[in-house]
């Protein structure tokens, strides 16, 4: 088997995290594995094995035929069958399609809400979708849509699946004291809504003082950016909530907290409660996408319904206010992980499915 990962950036985010992870998963177990991102680099780019080929097209504009020749050029010399495409790099894979016909295409949608919106702003995707192989959906609700709303059989679920990095810096050194750390490992933008956050910081000020918040991830400095700052100045709370941008080294924040939240109003599978199973941490999340699947309330962590404050500071107090319940959460956490959401059964799964039931 020869497959490519296709992702418009390799940028910090939960689909280029996926696809970097893909490629080199699959690097030891098929006979080409390479990852091409369209547009641009990223901080992911350090996480890629050397035994995974790559490259950037330096995608300028969305119809960029010096782009796809060279992607059909890559393809070609690279004996490429299969072509994984992630997120909205499907459209990129589909000018490729009609440049190089023999090439079977795997779109991965990694949006959740998608499943959550009308049928006419999907026409394109629709009609593009003619063109795919197959497709996988990082949650049961995208796969019923898919089947009903694109009119498309072979889809199937995947879960997401993170591992250790092999080849981490340890760069990023959290604030606050030790054991007393609370993360969030999520882009600064409105689904991940940090102002529920911001907002039990403000709660917990005065009866938790040496607690602190720790967001972890892309900062665009935008309007949701902008608001986040100006809650967190306006309510003096620079020294019990911290953003640190884009790190690349999350095993080693993680080794520096105490306690992983989600706070999500719209989510598939969060990569990053992966990567808190993986790390044994307690979590208080929100009851959105897969994540009930996932984390059982009053076993591995706490669930609560989104939006809610109350019930979230409440949650979190619970953590705060016991180790011995953080260590038993973190544990059946981790077991939940390394049984569903490892990269051997992931991986597997997908090659079978590649192997024996797609039809093209």
């Amino acid at each position: 088997m020869r497959i490519l990962q296709l992702i418009d950036s390799l940028e910090v985010g939960g689909a280029e995290r996926i696809a970097v992870n893909y490629a080199n998963a699959l690097s030891t177990r098929i006979e080409f594995s390479g990852i091409v991102a369209t547009r641009k680099e990223g901080a992911l780019r350090s996480r890629i094995e050397k035994e995974v080929f790559f490259n950037c097209l330096h995608k300028q504009f969305t119809f960029d035929l010096i782009s796809i020749f060279r992607l059909r050029s890559i393809c070609k010399e690279n004996q490429v069958k299969w072509v994984h495409a992630h997120g909205t790099s499907y459209f990129t894979a589909f000018l490729l399609k009609l440049m190089h016909p023999r090439i079977a295409i795997i779109w991965h949608e990694h949006a959740g809400a998608r499943s959550e919106t009308l049928s006419i702003h999907n026409i394109i995707l629709w009609i593009l979708s003619r063109f795919f192989c197959g497709i996988i959906v990082v949650n049961h609700n995208l796969e019923h849509w898919c089947k009903s709303k694109l009119g498309f059989d072979q889809v199937i679920y995947l879960p997401n699946f993170t591992v250790l990095s092999r080849q981490e810096f340890k760069v990023t050194s959290l604030k606050g004291f030790a054991d007393k750390r609370i993360v969030c490992l999520a882009n600064l933008r409105h689904p991940k809504n940090h102002k529920l956050l911001v907002e039990v910081a403000i709660k917990l000020r005065d009866s938790h003082p040496d607690w602190t918040f720790h967001f972890i991830g892309t900062d665009l400095c935008d309007n949701y950016s902008a608001d986040i700052k100006k809650m967190i100045a306006n309510n003096n709370l620079e020294e019990r909530v911290f953003l640190y941008g884009v790190c690349q080294d999350i095993d080693h924040i993680l080794g520096q907290s105490t306690i992983g939240v989600i706070a999500s109003t719209s989510e598939g599978l969060p990569v990053a409660l992966l990567e808190y199973g993986l790390h044994k941490k307690a979590v208080v999340v929100t009851d959105v996408g897969e994540i009930p699947l996932i984390v059982h309330d009053g076993v591995n962590g706490f669930v609560v319904p989104s939006n809610s404050v109350e019930l979230f500071q409440k949650a979190l107090l619970q953590l705060i206010n016991s180790s011995t319940l953080r260590s038993t959460f973190g544990d059946n956490l981790s077991q939940v992980i390394d049984t569903n959401h490892s990269e051997y059964a992931v991986v597997s799964k997908y090659i079978n499915w590649i192997k024996g039931e797609l039809k093209c």
